[in-house]
């Protein structure tokens, strides 16, 4: 029998070109200059053999650790051939997340509560689990890669590491614990060491079987108002305006859950400074990468300032942090929000920093104008008739959202429209950064955040 050890160190060889190819490795900006082993857990011996992976990526001066389930058998499936890593040792290995048979074993060991080397396997307190389920991926996500167990359960694992409890498992046992109605139950977890702290590996909580993302909700409302273009909004079929008000209440709701279970904090003195000078920074970076931002900076520099000029107590709590229509769920009962982590590529430190709950407003208005303006992507720019539609939806849906928050709002917060110059910066600030990724990922939709700013900046768009 091949040792693992033996078998990870002649894989990794194989790691810098495979993983790039991966949508959840986050260091496409660079060529990686070497992947290092840091462990290497037996889960499953024999043949299949399932291992748990972890490794460090060098990019130049940046080091990250992934984590990886490796699978290997004699005799790899037909079905598990686009999952091929490389041959080792004479033993196919391949990416075992695809595997159904392999990845049954980590619901077992939650329910089990199994501990494997320096990995935790727990269930939450009281919590009974059924074993033996099939696994599917969900295709859909990009920085991690989540498991579906029948009918019943989804593992979330997280693929970049990052050292302490991540901000996704926290929120949502805070949550848990002062009965939020507006998340997927908290069923288990996976934990493990990184360098000697404790690093959360994976998170179990119930699966919603009929559940509809809001993006996918959201773009079907708009491709019925394009198909009815003599009709008002509020009498196309499709209208989202009303599911756009119940959502504004959710995250209001959830904001209160947070403040609640969590606490929080009235911003001090220098906060107002530090934001702006986030906000320039980005700006700075953005304005030299992309030509097409540098004719709206002297408007972009001036919303910036102007949170300086913010008066009265402004309230810094636990957020969502990387909020969208695709982070929510319709369900038959209402709206949950999933993907408490934080942007991706923010630093760590900044994921679970005390924030203001104007930022988490501000990026579902922007994804509002994503959901509308996307669909004239491809199409002829000057058709005034289709510009107007997504204007129309966007505005609409914007506006219906900020009502329904104000009515579940944090006392602290308020109706977020009282607070113009604040969630406009936020608002902005936002662009800037989709103007980044677009730049660097989907060039076609650069002018989405761009037309952003630019009604913006004018005072053509409000909330």
């Amino acid at each position: 029998m091949t040792d693992p050890r033996e078998l990870v160190g002649a894989l990794v060889t194989e790691l810098p070109e495979w993983l790039p190819t991966q949508r959840w490795f986050a260091g496409k900006d660079r060529p990686i200059t070497a992947v290092r082993p840091l462990s290497t857990t037996v889960l499953m011996p024999g043949d299949p053999l399932l291992l748990h992976l972890v490794v460090e990526v060098e990019q130049d001066d940046r080091r990250e650790p992934y984590q990886l389930l490796i699978g290997s058998q004699a005799h790899l499936p037909e079905y598990l051939g686009s999952s091929w890593i490389g041959t080792e040792k004479g033993l196919p290995c391949y990416e075992a997340t695809g595997d159904a048979d392999l990845t049954s074993k980590l619901l077992d060991l939650v329910a089990e509560q199994a501990r494997i080397g320096s990995l935790r396997f727990a269930r939450e307190p009281g919590t009974e689990l059924r074993g033996g389920l099939r696994a599917r991926p969900v295709g859909a996500e990009q920085s991690n890669t989540s498991l579906v167990f029948g009918h019943h359960y989804i593992l979330k694992l997280f693929r970049k590491l990052t050292p302490g409890e991540n901000p996704d498992l926290r929120l949502h046992r805070a949550l848990h614990e002062v009965g939020c109605k507006h998340i997927a139950e908290l069923l288990g977890s996976i934990t493990g060491d990184l360098g000697g702290e404790p690093v959360t590996i994976g998170m179990l909580q119930k699966f919603v079987p009929d559940a509809v993302d809001g993006w996918a909700m959201a773009t079907t409302s708009v491709r019925d108002l394009m198909a009815d273009p003599e009709l008002p909004p509020d009498e196309v079929g499709g209208d989202f305006a009303g599911e756009a008000q119940r959502l504004g209440q959710a995250v209001a709701s959830v904001h209160s859950d947070l403040r609640r279970a969590l606490g929080d904090e009235i911003a001090d003195e220098g906060e107002f400074d530090r934001t702006v000078k986030a906000m320039r920074d980005r700006l700075d970076t953005v304005s030299r990468a992309v030509p097409q931002l540098a004719e709206y900076t002297p408007a972009l520099r001036a919303a910036f300032e102007k949170v300086r000029e913010t008066r009265g107590p402004v309230s810094m709590q636990f957020i969502h942090g990387d909020l969208h229509l695709g982070q929510v769920l319709r369900t038959v009962t209402g709206w949950l929000l999933i993907d408490f982590e934080g942007e991706p590529a923010a630093p760590a430190a900044e994921r679970v920093a005390l924030r203001s709950p104007l930022r988490d407003v501000a990026g579902m208005l922007r994804s509002f104008d994503y959901a509308a303006h996307q669909m004239l992507i491809g199409h002829d720019e000057d058709d005034p008739r289709l510009t107007e539609r997504a204007l129309e939806w966007a505005r609409r849906n914007r506006s219906a959202f900020c009502d329904g928050y104000a009515k579940a709002a944090p006392e602290t917060v308020g109706d977020p429209r009282a607070h113009s110059d604040l969630l406009r910066a936020f608002e902005l600030d936002k662009a800037v950064y989709e103007v980044a990724y677009e730049h660097a990922n989907r060039p076609e939709w650069l002018t989405v955040p761009l037309a952003s700013i630019a009604r913006i900046t004018a005072g053509g768009e409000q909330p």
